[in-house]
């Protein structure tokens, strides 16, 4: 099972849940009991190459991305 985000519109705070494809895209009850309720969010990923690791938003596009994955600087793809 993927790892999902979920982010609470009122007060912009983000959990991450494993959950089944099917499920995705349905709201989530707070965690918390507080009432809230969570929608899901674009995640985040991180890359590993050469020991380091690099976080990405998927095809953000700015200036001074890699043209081949979307990363600032250069990848090495």
């Amino acid at each position: 099972m993927p790892l999902y985000e979920y982010r609470c519109a009122e007060d912009g705070t983000t959990i991450t849940l494993l959950r089944p494809m099917a499920e995705a895209d349905k709201p989530v009850k707070d965690p918390e009991g507080k009432g809230r309720t969570f929608r899901r969010t674009h995640s985040t990923f991180a890359v590993g190459a050469g020991g380091t690791t690099r976080q990405a938003a998927g095809g953000a596009g700015g200036a001074g991305q890699c043209p081949s994955c979307g990363l600032d600087g250069p990848c090495g793809l």
